[in-house]
């Protein structure tokens, strides 16, 4: 049984531990300090809700922070159990197939439980108000460990069929984490989508340019000045500011009927005397409007 790699696995679970450790107390520090750096408030009422949200912010971050260390606990008496399992056969009295058995039933349950934290760790995330990228790719590194260990069972599964020791307890957990890890790749792959969904939203934008009959027409341009009420949205082409910083004009005259800040765009004619509009700053262009109207002749 010595191909099991168990002082590998000891060194990497050694390594992951510590990685977790530094991750999270350095999630905790920015917790707990992100709020108290900031100027005293005026009053006791917004001293208390200052309070109260940091309370809450490090209660959210210690409660993860127990949770990390049950599984990189987990992790570890697992690959203890696994050392054992390969040095079953050179064991003195007993039976080593029972000594194998009883640690495989060990493993089986801690697999379970480390299954059942990491979820619980996934929903603790989703309901905290803490956002921390480190946070989020500790989980993944998690996640990856718990498709390692799956390989690993597998490869034990291997072994122990040669010596014609079926255990039905580790068919059961095997196909159990192939269904977890299943589970966790499509929820992971579902999240995404999602952020990157909503990043699309953050950066989203739209803008119009048109003769004053022609946005006249599409209310756009009222008496009452520039996008009042009751108009046309889409007469409007959707950009993604984060990409779209250049507009053709295909016109000798030009003009802002929307308010962005000065030094943030530039109008400039081409070869052809028409005008091209560029977003310099995007940041600082579209903080005051998402819409951009342009009056050309």
């Amino acid at each position: 049984m010595e191909n099991i790699n168990t002082k590998h696995t000891d060194t990497t679970y050694i390594y992951i531990g510590r990685s977790l450790t530094l991750l999270l107390l350095a999630v905790l520090l920015a917790a707990c300090g992100e709020d108290k750096t900031k100027p005293q408030p005026i009053n006791t009422t917004a001293e208390d809700s200052l309070r109260k949200v940091i309370e809450q912010r490090e209660n959210e971050v210690n409660d993860m922070f127990a949770t990390l260390n049950e599984i990189q606990e987990g992790f570890r008496l697992i690959s203890e159990a696994e050392g054992r399992v390969a040095l079953a056969d050179n064991s003195e009295g007993g039976d080593p197939t029972e000594h194998m058995k009883r640690d495989i039933r060990f493993i089986q349950r801690r697999m379970e439980e480390n299954k059942k934290l990491i979820a619980k760790l996934q929903q603790q995330q989703r309901e905290s108000s803490f956002r921390s990228d480190e946070l989020k790719r500790t989980i993944e590194n998690i996640q990856a460990q718990l498709v390692e260990k799956d390989k690993e069972l597998n490869r034990l599964r291997t072994q122990l069929a040669e010596k014609d020791v079926h255990i039905n307890e580790l068919d059961n957990v095997i196909a159990d984490l192939n269904t977890s890890v299943e589970n966790l790749t499509e929820e992971s792959k579902q999240k995404t989508q999602t952020i990157a969904q909503q990043e699309k939203q953050m950066h989203q934008a739209w803008y119009v340019f048109g003769t004053k009959k022609e946005l006249r027409t599409q209310n756009i341009l009222t008496r009452e000045g520039v996008l009042r009420q009751n108009y046309n949205k889409g007469y409007f082409t959707q950009i993604d500011t984060r990409v779209d910083r250049e507009i053709k004009l295909y016109s000798k005259y030009a003009k802002l009927l929307t308010n962005h800040p000065a030094g943030s765009y530039s109008l400039q004619k081409d070869a052809n005397g028409q005008y091209v509009f560029r977003v310099v700053n995007a940041q600082q262009f579209w903080q005051t409007s998402r819409y951009l109207v342009i009056l050309v002749k």
